[in-house]
């Protein structure tokens, strides 16, 4: 039976004053609180700023906000507000805030796309929750968001507006408002800025990491060739004009000495700043021990093994690089192949197992026990509760010295070691170390079965290269507040020796013979070197950690989810990248001995004696063989 006009009319009419009425309520509901959230002294507040830099100045990264001058957009050239309104809100002039063409649009897209493709945000709404409301995302946020952007417009012109979404929009490195991006990126007041440059800006609000030009000239390129376009069709250029101004790489007023990688760094430095003075409540400057120099080369060297056709037809996905000093300061950290992809730092926060680079430990171990790099061992078939520990290779080799076993990476001498002197004392000496990971007290711990991180391990390594010091891996120098006020700053006057200096010559000669003549071989360079390579059980993960008398660096390849990858040992692909950094890291420096850097060690805190001690357990050792 189909419905009368009179009965079509009264439940239109009833529909629509239903419809009034829950909108009001809604309205009512949401916009009850909303006077305590319209503070303008609120919007103004800003966190504080801390700016991370390298030990050679450069700037790494900058948290919390930097602001400029604020600026009106009729005082800039005509293109740059234009930019950003044909990009981001082209109805922008013609809405009372809220863009319902743009809406629809954005509801039809994302319907039809089967994902979230396209907003419906104004400049008006993006100015809205940037002053007054949290980055949560629901209902009842965006229903103020909409309320709130009706008030800015019924409170303010147009221009005023778009001058205050261009002096409260973030531009990526921690810039705030056109102002300090124009000056930080350019190098130029932004009443100066050319077309070019406004569209790189007008890029930015979408995804100011991504397309920063300092981080990735080429994809902020890409970018700005949207907005030219877009600008295009809006008529506030001609095609040809835009066409002329597109360019192919962004180029800024500064260069990033570093990539994206470097995030993984500062980030880990953030955590250490709170941890030196506590509650942040001023702008800071925090000086590391970072060298852009050397974390370039290592992002390079990194990215360019994952990216090989070896690496790729190998499955490996991900890796890891760690440099450092032989007293512990960090000089480069590459904690994954992309930060934007994932900021999971696999240097400082994964744990994962060592194979046999945890068997520093045992030896370390043994050598306390009076046992020397030049006793020998028999390589037989052992059984263990059940467990029979293999060699890579699956054979026996006999007898040999435990140099050679150092330098084969020989399983079955390692368990033996282990067992003879005690699992507990080769935990102990972990600890002693710098390891605080859980470690089992299983014969297997001796092929390094228990999960530990990289900067745990490569900090242990370094306390052998410095000829048995105390390391803690560091990365903050010194930490400068407001007014120059030094508010922390780094003293190492005490080291503590925590190995013999004889056992430490022993192991250093053990550990360069892996380099010289064993598993590490693919690590030579044109320097005296020690190390060694790990590999895990089904090829799960691939070490090399060694040094230089300058220089500690470790390296991990492997797959986040823990996929095994395809025979890669660590002898192999993280040798060669081990290879490849360390000996781009040392152009320009002289040539140096092993001891060097315990020579320095000893003369620091007056030991000449151990010095001594520490040649003749490496000279020693090396002339017996």
């Amino acid at each position: 039976m189909i419905p009368g006009p009179e009965a079509i009319a009264k439940f239109i009419v009833l529909g629509s004053i239903w419809v009034m009425v829950l909108g009001g309520g809604v309205i009512a509901f949401y916009g009850y609180g909303l006077p305590d959230k319209v503070s303008f002294e609120v919007a103004s507040e800003r966190k504080p700023s801390i700016r991370v830099v390298s030990i050679d100045g450069a700037t790494l990264a900058t948290y919390g906000n930097r602001y400029g001058t604020p600026v009106e957009v009729q005082n800039l050239p005509e293109y740059v507000g234009q930019a950003f309104v044909s990009v981001e809100d082209r109805r922008f002039y013609d809405h009372f805030g809220i863009d319902v063409v743009g809406i629809l649009r954005a509801t039809w897209v994302n319907l039809t796309s089967g994902r979230i493709a396209e907003g419906g945000s104004t400049i008006t709404q993006q100015l809205a929750k940037n002053l007054f409301l949290s980055p949560e995302k629901s209902f009842g946020r965006k229903i103020e968001e909409v309320l709130l952007a009706i008030w800015l417009e019924f409170k303010f012109d147009k221009q005023q507006i778009l001058s205050l979404y261009l002096n409260r929009i973030y531009f990526g490195s921690g810039l705030y408002g056109i102002d300090a991006a124009s000056r930080y990126y350019f190098g130029v007041d932004p009443r100066r800025l050319n077309l070019y440059d406004a569209a790189v800006l007008a890029g930015l609000p979408k995804a100011p990491s991504r397309y920063n030009p300092m981080v990735d000239p080429v994809k902020s390129a890409e970018r700005a060739n949207i907005v030219l376009d877009a600008m295009a069709s809006t008529g506030a250029l001609t095609t040809a004009r835009a066409d002329r101004a597109k360019q192919s790489r962004v180029r800024t007023a500064r260069s990033a000495k570093t990539g994206p990688g470097v995030r993984y760094f500062s980030d880990w430095v953030l955590d250490r700043v709170r941890d030196y003075i506590g509650y942040i409540d001023q702008d800071l400057l925090v000086h590391t021990t970072l060298d852009s120099r050397l974390q370039e080369i290592a992002e390079f060297n990194l990215e360019r093994a994952l990216e090989s056709n070896g690496a790729k037809a190998k499955h490996v996905s991900q890796g890891a690089l760690l440099a450092m000093t032989p007293d512990g300061a960090v000089r480069a950290m590459v904690g994954g192949r992309d930060y934007f992809e994932s900021q999971y730092n696999r240097v400082t926060q994964a744990r994962r197992q060592p194979g046999s680079v945890f068997k520093l430990f045992v030896y370390l171990a043994g050598l306390d026990k009076s046992l020397g790099s030049n006793d020998w061992m028999r390589d037989v078939p052992i059984v263990i509760d059940g467990w029979e520990p293999r060699n890579f290779d699956r054979k026996n080799h006999g007898t040999m010295s435990i140099r050679d076993a150092v330098a084969t990476s020989n399983n079955s001498i390692a368990v033996q070691m282990a067992m003879e002197v005690g699992l507990d004392k080769v935990i102990q000496k972990a600890r002693d170390m710098g390891v605080s990971s859980p470690l089992a007290a299983e014969p297997s711990l001796a092929l390094g079965t228990s999960e530990v991180s990289m900067l745990e391990l490569t900090g242990a390594y370094a306390i052998v290269a410095n000829g048995g010091f105390a390391v803690f891996p560091h990365a903050v120098s010194k930490i400068v507040g407001r007014g120059g006020e030094i508010l922390y700053e780094r003293t190492d006057d005490f080291p503590v020796r925590l190995l013999n200096p004889l056992h430490a010559g022993e192991m250093n000669n053990m550990l360069s013979a892996v380099i010289a003549k064993g598993t590490g071989r693919n690590a030579i360079i044109d320097r005296p070197t020690a190390g060694k390579t790990g590999t895990t059980s089904d090829y799960r993960d691939a070490w090399f950690i060694g040094y230089s008398s300058d220089l500690v660096a470790g390296v991990w390849m492997g797959n986040d989810d823990g996929s095994p990858m395809d025979e890669v040992t660590g002898g192999g692909l993280p040798a060669t990248l081990w290879h490849d950094f360390m000996l781009h890291a040392h152009q320009n420096i002289p040539v140096r001995s092993l001891g060097k850097a315990a020579l320095a060690r000893s003369k620091k805190v007056g030991e000449d004696d151990s010095w001594r001690d520490f040649t003749k357990g490496f000279s020693a050792s090396s002339a017996k063989q």
